[in-house]
């Protein structure tokens, strides 16, 4: 038995709801899908599978349900403003011109409707316009689908290759050529060079995270360095600070960057958390001395391990675990003294590492311990790039050292709107006020304490 797709056979009757304003009238109809079966044909066709065709077909019918209900219902609520002649001022007219938007369904034909507003703003003497929620006008693309291109590039899909390489997956390439993606990319470094200069003096970021990421760059024979800041707000929520093209990730380049942040507003954080090895520690002590200092644990694991042969590493590994998830400080430095009279002897250089960044390596101990998770490491801005800084071989990079800043700058955009407040948002401004925590936990202020301080 065969099953074939007949698009005039299909029927899709989109239930929808959509209202302008308080109370607005909603339509709603009935969902129906009939499929006709044709012995004679193949379940392939041209364009692709039976599947992705009755998706495609389905999408498109429910937009365009969807859109017929949204003019309906913008018309019915202006159905009693009408002219001298006792005409409406807001009534349909017809349907745009044919265009095809790219969606995760795949390339979706549309028509979207017209409608015909007469009405005239009483304080500017424009005509009013009807804007489209679901479809904004020239709209060519969903978000969700805008939101892969910066992560393809970063990835070596050079901007020609777009086209071709999202047709196998979307169906069309439609409104990715190469003149578009160009064009993305400089608005794209137009958005980030503004991003860097807009003033931070109304957010106060109590923790941050440091790092640089390294990018290969096509027709260059140096790397992109993007020195990336991400801060927690004293509500709890996480938010690019600050992205910016460096050298080496040098104390020169750190040192530029936060001066200009500190220019625009930027209070001192009570915590920077990082890697060891940048040179971001030497420029923090210059422009914000009194900010706290975490290293990384993601990093030093990776280097204390680096430095031990692999058979002593998976002993090693849970060592070192009992000293960053140890119950407190007291039992953390317990374990470190365990890891260095195990380690030590054999393996002096696993020991130092260890030992001398112990302080550092500790510091998030004296914090909330709903925040802990949060601070022993840069997740943040590690998972973000993950998928990029961590492949090993390179074909193609970004096509500009700007390009690959814009580029970062949008991925950690994208990213942004789904990252997490960190648990219990409400200690961040506790930390901030300056109030003490032992063990994790928040030690209240005895009444003679307070009196006396007053």
């Amino acid at each position: 038995m065969r099953w074939t797709y007949l698009p005039s056979k299909i029927e899709v009757h989109a239930q929808v709801r959509i209202g302008v304003g308080v109370g607005a009238p909603a339509r709603e109809g009935t969902s129906m899908l009939k499929v006709v079966h044709d012995a004679s044909a193949s379940n392939e066709s041209a364009g692709g599978s039976l599947l992705d065709e009755i998706v495609r077909d389905g999408a498109r019918q429910m937009l365009a349900a969807a859109l017929q209900a949204e003019v309906a219902v913008y018309i019915e609520a202006f159905a009693d403003e009408v002219d001298e002649a006792g005409r409406r001022l807001v009534v349909r007219n017809g349907h745009h011109g044919s265009r095809e938007v790219t969606t995760a369904a795949g390339a979706i034909p549309v028509r979207a409707p017209r409608v015909n507003d007469k009405r005239v703003d009483p304080i500017t003497g424009q005509r009013q316009r009807f804007a489209s929620a679901i479809l904004p006008a020239w709209a060519r693309k969903s978000p969700k689908v805008a939101e892969v291109l910066p992560l393809l590039y970063l990835h070596g899909l050079s901007s020609g290759d777009f086209g071709p390489a999202l047709t196998q997956f979307l169906g069309s390439g439609a409104g990715l050529s190469a003149a578009t993606i160009t064009r993305l990319t400089k608005d794209w470094q137009d958005e980030a060079a503004a991003f860097n200069k807009r003033s931070l003096a109304e957010t106060d970021y109590v923790y941050v995270w440091v790092d640089g990421i390294h990018l290969k760059v096509r027709l260059e024979q140096d790397k992109v360095c993007l020195l990336v800041m991400i801060g927690v707000r004293a509500d709890g929520s996480k938010e690019l600070i600050a992205l910016d093209d460096g050298h080496r990730e040098s104390t020169e380049s750190w040192l530029d960057l936060l001066r200009c942040c500190k220019r625009r507003g930027m209070r001192a954080p009570v915590l920077a958390v990082g890697d060891g090895a940048l040179g971001f520690w030497a420029a923090v002590r210059q422009v914000f001395p009194e900010a706290r200092e975490q290293r990384c644990w993601f990093h030093k694991i990776a280097n204390v391990l680096n430095v031990l042969p692999k058979s002593a590493q998976p002993g090693a590994k849970a060592a070192l675990a009992e000293i960053w998830n140890a119950e407190d400080k007291d039992h953390a430095k317990a374990a470190a003294k365990a890891f260095v009279a195990d380690y030590g002897a054999k393996w002096p250089k696993a020991a130092a590492k260890i030992t001398e960044d112990l302080d550092v390596l500790l510091a998030f101990y004296d914090y909330p311990a709903e925040h802990w998770i949060h601070l022993r490491t840069t997740n943040p801005i590690e998972s973000t790039f993950a998928t990029v800084r961590l492949r090993q071989r390179v074909t193609k990079g970004p096509g500009s050292r700007a390009a690959g800043v814009a580029m970062a700058f949008k991925l950690i955009e994208s990213a942004q709107a789904r990252w997490r407040a960190v648990n219990a948002p409400h200690l961040v401004a506790l930390v901030r006020a300056g109030a003490t925590f032992k063990n994790g936990q928040l030690v209240e202020r005895d009444d003679d304490e307070t009196g006396a301080a007053a």
